[in-house]
């Protein structure tokens, strides 16, 4: 019995080998490319690409997952890693200032190469300025690890001690290449001791306040950005826009950053105008 049952797996195996060999090549692509599994509907953000085997919606952006060939994902994945975009944090909560983060997301949303997503303490709605309800992309628990993280400010009080926050700065700046702090974010750079020996600035009425917060540091006034390299800080509200235009001149060329400027109709916009911090400890810059 068990010769007949190895005999009948033999032919049937022989079956096989021979109707897969005799296919064209094309034929057998097309073998290959029925395998299937769910993606994410593309809706621009991290999730797009990520592989699930059983249909329902992203756990990330609650888009309903849609069956695609896994040979052609699998292709889309490796082209898309040679020409790999930044990731793009903008961290958002309660009370955050509009401006401080819409103009920096407008910037790098504008400018090819960043894919930009929101990241909150979780994925629960927040209100901006008592009347605007966002729903963050992700939480902190689940966001894709980020090149440049953006801290824009508002009422940030309430969360400079928030361990779970200041552990997530602290480790994403210790891989990322950008960290920018708008306004009064720069309270969490300083709490997570990330201003420590550097100049820096924010907005004009929390100076005095930065500036006891890390005494290590040097806060100026009267000055649109302070870039230290990886750590820059702007001044308040718009001043953000100026700062992440900065960063798209430092990282892609001032004719990049120029561009995306003229789409926005940021006329005002000067490439200067803020402090650049040498390694040296020497500076170039010119204040507003």
């Amino acid at each position: 019995m068990n010769t007949l049952i190895y005999s009948v797996r033999s032919l049937v195996l022989a079956f096989l080998f021979i109707s897969f060999s005799g296919l064209t090549n094309a034929q057998k692509r097309a073998k290959v490319s029925e395998v299937m599994a769910y993606y994410c509907a593309p809706c621009g953000s991290a999730c797009d690409l990520e592989r699930h085997n059983a249909p329902g919606l992203c756990k990330h952006c609650g888009m309903t997952l849609v069956k695609r060939s896994v040979v052609l994902m699998d292709s889309i994945r490796g082209k898309q890693k040679t020409s790999q975009k930044r990731n793009v944090a903008i961290f958002i909560h309660n009370g955050v200032e509009v401006l401080d983060f819409s103009g920096p997301s407008e910037v790098f949303a504008s400018t090819e190469g960043f894919n930009v997503y929101t990241v909150s303490l979780t994925k629960e709605p927040i209100i901006s300025q008592g009347f605007i309800k966002i729903v963050p992309n992700y939480s902190l628990t689940d966001c894709p690890k980020p090149d440049i993280v953006v801290l824009p400010g508002g009422q940030t009080g309430p969360f400079l001690e928030n361990k779970p926050l200041i552990n997530w700065i602290k480790a994403s700046a210790e891989r990322a290449e950008i960290m920018l702090s708008v306004c009064t974010g720069a309270g969490l750079l300083a709490r997570a001791g990330l201003l420590d020996g550097k100049q820096a600035t924010t907005f004009h009425n929390y100076i005095d306040a930065l500036q006891k917060a890390t005494p290590n540091a040097k806060i100026l006034r009267n000055t649109r950005f302070v870039d230290n390299g990886q750590i820059i800080t702007t001044a308040g509200v718009s001043a953000g826009i100026d700062g992440a235009l900065h960063v798209v001149a430092k990282l892609k060329g001032i004719d990049v950053a120029t561009q995306t400027a003229r789409y926005m109709e940021y006329d005002k916009w000067k490439p200067n105008e803020g402090l650049v911090v040498e390694p040296a400890g020497k500076s170039s810059a010119t204040r507003n």
